[in-house]
């Protein structure tokens, strides 16, 4: 597979991914990053727009599984609570959770994405499964370690910036 650090696709935030762009792109399996995606590292309830958007995604035909590198509980907590499925310890950009995931649900890689906010776990990991990859902007960089990761995934975004989703419709 692919080891690249180039997304395939861009979007401001995960509330900006519709079914309909998914259906487009053969997408039947959504993979979420937990932390900075769903919600920040310093909380664990989602916004109003996060918490519409995860049960409008509940009720389509696309599936949703957070795939997190997390050893915390509070990850199983929130999806428990939202009746969604989740894989913790998944050791991205390694493959061991997102191929675990397309095992459970019995999905080919080609018809699977992964959403993360960060190139260097989120989206080679994807990539390196043959997964789509996702990128979205972090929920809040609230330290100086996320704020430098960012700063050194810039390249990349720049180079993979035609890729965004405002560049077609949702």
């Amino acid at each position: 597979m692919s080891i690249s650090l180039l997304p395939r696709l861009i979007a401001p935030s995960l509330t900006h991914i519709t079914p309909a762009l998914l259906h487009r792109r053969g997408i039947r399996l959504l993979m979420l990053d937990f932390d900075n995606t769903i919600v920040p590292y310093t909380t664990d309830s989602p916004t109003a727009e996060m918490e519409d958007w995860l049960e409008k995604m509940n009720r389509s035909d696309i599936t949703i599984c957070v795939v997190s590198n997390s050893k915390r509980d509070r990850v199983q907590k929130f999806c428990a609570a939202r009746n969604i499925h989740c894989i913790t310890h998944a050791k991205k950009p390694f493959p061991k959770g997102i191929r675990q995931c397309l095992q459970y649900y019995g999905v080919e890689a080609s018809q699977a994405a992964l959403v993360g906010d960060q190139i260097y776990t989120d989206t080679l990991g994807a990539n390196g499964c043959g997964v789509t990859s996702i990128l979205v902007s972090a929920i809040c960089n609230h330290n100086i370690w996320l704020k430098g990761r960012h700063i050194l995934e810039l390249p990349f975004i720049a180079m993979a910036g035609k890729r965004r989703i405002e560049n077609e419709e949702s």
